[in-house]
Parts: structure tokens; C-alpha cells; sequence
């Protein structure tokens, strides 16, 4: 199945505080904060869904990277159970990856819960490595939030990945 990606807004905020709610649980985020990440110029939210139902939600997904900074951060993702195992979580991954790198961020972090396999092997085949454990941070059920990040490749210097074009009329200038 094909999904389409658009910049998330705070038009979308009932619809992702509703997936928020049904994935999160204790753990969902406020609609507030949301908001707040919905509107800030520091954020990238991603809206997932399917072409035929554009209205849809089927998965979010949002970074923290100012322009500039050498560091990012996956604030959170998530995916419609109608829409897990498809590869949406992957194409919300490599999507903020690459939204991270252009906006200047050299290392990737993110936090997971020790307790969610299938986010920690997604993140693992996307070459995140686990750099530290905060013991009992998610509440109130105490598990543990592994930290891992990613290093993102330098940008390619236009000589390295491409030719400039002839001029127009084959002339030298």
C-alpha cells in the first residue's frame, strides 16, 4: 500500500491527538504541547495517509531541528493500527532523516521504550545505536526510555554528486 506524506498543521491537531491517545495511552502528549509543536517554526510534522482517503490519518510523525543545529530530535511517531506493518513507520523514519539532514542537523536522537521491540528493530535497521538507558522514565508504569541516535552523512558538495549543466546555447562564457 502507497501512502502520501504532507507537512503536518495545526488544522490536524483532532486527528492527531487522536492517534496520540489510542497509541500513547499515560503517554500521550497534551493537546496543548502539541499545538505547540504543530505551530512552532523548530518543528517538522509529517500527516500520513492513504491517496483514496486523503482525510484519513494514518500515521505522524515529528522532528525538533532548528535550522542550523547540529542536532536533531524524533519527537514522536506513530501509526494507525490499520496501517502497521506496511512500512509507513519506515517511510516517517527515512522521511524525517533526510527533513533533519537538510536542515543542517549532523546526529539524529530519539527515545524508545525498552518494552517496544518492533520500534527498536526499526530504528536498529535504520542504523540507530543505543547510547544510554534513563532508567523508569516513562510513567506511571516505570519503564526504562533507551536513547539511541543516528549519525547523519555529511552533505554532498555539488562536485561530488553532480555536473553543472552546459550553458545554454553550448557557448563559453
Amino acid at each position: 500500500m502507497e501512502f502520501t506524506l504532507r507537512r503536518a498543521t495545526p488544522d490536524d491537531l483532532d486527528a492527531i491527538m487522536g492517534l496520540e491517545s489510542s497509541t500513547f495511552g499515560n503517554d500521550a502528549w497534551s493537546t496543548e504541547m502539541m499545538s505547540s509543536e504543530l505551530a512552532s517554526t523548530h518543528t517538522h510534522y509529517l500527516f500520513a495517509f492513504d491517496p483514496i482517503e486523503p482525510a484519513a490519518l494514518a500515521g505522524y510523525a515529528g522532528l525538533l531541528s532548528p535550522k542550523g543545529a547540529r542536532d536533531a530530535e524524533v519527537q514522536t511517531i506513530a501509526v494507525a493500527p490499520s496501517a502497521r506493518r506496511l512500512g509507513l513507520g519506515r517511510t516517517l523514519m527515512t522521511a524525517l532523516m533526510a527533513a533533519a539532514s537538510a536542515r543542517g542537523a549532523r546526529q539524529l536522537f530519539l527515545e524508545v521504550r525498552a518494552d517496544n521491540p518492533n520500534a527498536r528493530a526499526l530504528y536498529d535497521s535504520l542504523g540507530f545505536e543505543e547510547i544510554a538507558v534513563r532508567k523508569r522514565y516513562y510513567k506511571p508504569d516505570n519503564v526504562d526510555a533507551q536513547v539511541m541516535r543516528l549519525v547523519l552523512p555529511e552533505p554532498a558538495t555539488l562536485g561530488e554528486t553532480a555536473t553543472l549543466p552546459e550553458p545554454a546555447g553550448g557557448g563559453s562564457s
